[in-house]
């Protein structure tokens, strides 16, 4: 059974969000619509964790002031101190050191909530949103945390038509937004038991996923699987010194370290890259929702095949990734990339249809001596012939794979292919490769199947047990993969269970020659009727 709590909390937010949808319904294109929510998310989280800071502060040092006074006088002192009340010439002050600690600043007149309640009678509500988002971010100009904010509000245009024609019905569908926002109970980041931001952006990623598909293709990773690929490459650690994802998306796998891990213990810090800017922007705000320190995280815009941004950084003790699915790329038709060290050691590139491998040997080639990598992959990937199948030769000669994990069909929302999991290693303890079949591991969940709390363990117990299981998991030694022609499908080294009922011949002769007997009579008997009818006609 799934938790309870999880569900009703997911519930609770899926029926904010459809209701701001509906409020918004006729005037946004869904998928823009997913940008003003997720754009408005982050207006509040930002103000509220500022504002909780400078408060924790602020009574942290009423209480050291008034040490030795009644515990009901230092409650009244703290109790009167709020940021969010005080003006904004008062709030200056702490302006400077704000921005070096939390990388941005926000006046009290400009929070979230101050804004959200002069909202209705506010006729200039578009102009004081847009000025607010301004200087949010230009706080954080000459800063060390500018490349973090540079950009996070482009997505959500509150002077475009798309929200109405004039003004005032623009400000009607801001002032609906804010509305809705306001009013999801999300509480704090910390004691959720689901990973609201990213909750949100799953959903509304199902609302709109044939319109998300058009609008840049992604898959974005559930929940779930993020927690397994997570778990993986974590077997036996209590934390890591940094964790990559070279096509991060919004971000939800890096974030899952935070979660399992806690934040302190990803030690020097969260790196990704992202090609698609909306994405990008969405994994920086998602990055500052799950409050990592802008000194914490590196998120990278570009192609990360033949301009990654993280040279400086590599290698990394973790790295998590669910790549494009045989997107395009250069290959061979750029000369250089032949000679690019993250692709040379396999002596040939990946096709340019299909750039899954050239992912593949990039993170293999930024993965720190006792770091594993936990890749979702395309299942093509690990038959195909040609230029893949040299590369997959490179990996199981050299002792790199760990394990293919065979996940079940339709877990991902944008497509029902049943994808699998590659787990790369450069330190191996043996040259054992590890095939688990968890294709059944799943219950149904409406239109989608999902992996339940029990299936990631029993998942991860039989994958770090490494022992066989009949139709389940099995071993394999290098040469029976070399005897395969590096085929790495994991139905072609687990037997699947024989589902179909076992049939006795001769039971099964002896129940028609029955049946044959039954009929003969039968036909007999009705003979005898007509003929009888046909008698007392004549």
């Amino acid at each position: 059974m799934l938790d309870n709590k999880k569900e009703q909390e997911r519930a609770e937010l899926h029926r904010t969000i459809w209701q701001i949808a509906n409020d918004l319904r006729g005037s946004v294109d869904g998928w823009d619509f997913k940008q003003y929510v997720l754009g408005m998310l982050f207006y509040r989280y930002i103000s509220e964790n500022l504002t909780n800071y400078v408060n924790q502060n602020e009574w942290a040092a009423i209480r050291e002031e008034m040490s030795g006074e009644s515990e009901d006088a230092i409650k009244a002192e703290c109790e009167a101190f709020d940021y969010a009340k005080l003006s904004d010439k008062d709030a200056a002050s702490e302006r400077e050191n704000l921005i070096k600690e939390k990388g941005y600043y926000i006046a009290p007149s400009e929070l979230f909530a101050n804004v959200h309640a002069r909202a209705e009678k506010d006729s200039d509500l578009n102009e004081t949103l847009a000025g607010v988002f301004t200087h949010i971010v230009e706080s954080a100009q000459g800063t060390d945390s500018q490349g973090d904010l540079d950009g996070l509000f482009d997505d959500v245009d509150v002077n475009s038509n798309k929200l109405g024609a004039t003004v005032e019905e623009r400000n009607e569908k801001l002032c609906k937004l804010l509305d809705g926002i306001g009013g999801m109970n999300l509480g704090n980041m910390q004691d959720n038991t689901i990973d609201a931001f990213g909750d949100a952006y799953e959903y509304l990623m199902g609302m709109y996923a044939s319109n998300a598909g058009k609008s840049g293709g992604e898959y974005y990773t559930p929940q779930e699987v993020s927690e397994l690929l997570t778990r993986l490459t974590i077997i036996g650690k209590t934390d890591v010194n940094k964790v990559y994802d070279p096509a991060c998306g919004s971000g939800s796998l890096l974030l899952k370290f935070a979660k399992i891990l806690g934040k302190e213990h990803v030690r020097n810090g969260f790196f990704g890259q992202e090609v698609n800017i909306t994405t990008y922007n969405l994994c920086r705000i998602n990055m500052f929702l799950h409050d990592i320190d802008f000194d914490k995280f590196d998120i990278a815009r570009g192609d990360t095949l033949i301009d990654p941004q993280h040279w400086d950084d590599e290698p990394f003790e973790a790295i998590v990734s669910n790549p494009p699915y045989s997107i395009k790329w250069a290959g061979k038709n750029d000369p250089v990339l032949i000679n690019d060290p993250r692709f040379s050691p396999a002596g040939v590139l990946a096709p340019p249809s299909k750039a899954d491998m050239a992912f593949i040997m990039h993170s293999l080639s930024w993965l720190a001596s006792n770091g594993t990598a936990a890749i979702v992959c395309f299942p093509g990937v690990m038959y195909r012939s040609g230029a893949e199948q040299k590369i997959r030769k490179y990996l199981v000669d050299n002792n790199f794979i760990d394990g293919v994990i065979q996940l079940p069909d339709n877990l991902f929302f944008g497509t029902t292919i049943a994808t699998c999991i590659l787990v790369l290693k450069k330190s191996k303890v043996d040259n054992t490769t590890v095939f688990y079949d968890a294709s059944s591991e799943y219950i149904k969940v409406t239109n989608n199947n999902k992996l339940t709390q029990e299936n990631i363990n029993r998942i991860l117990q039989c994958y770090t047990e490494r022992k066989d299981i009949t139709h389940v998991m099995k071993v394999v030694k290098p040469t029976e993969i070399s005897a395969e022609n590096y085929n790495l499908s994991v139905s072609t080294y687990v037997e699947p269970e024989e589902n179909s009922e076992s049939i006795d011949i001769d039971t099964l002769n002896a129940e028609i020659k029955d049946i044959v007997a039954c009929e003969e009579k039968l036909r007999k008997a009705i003979d005898k009727i007509v003929a009888e009818i046909e008698g007392e006609h004549e």
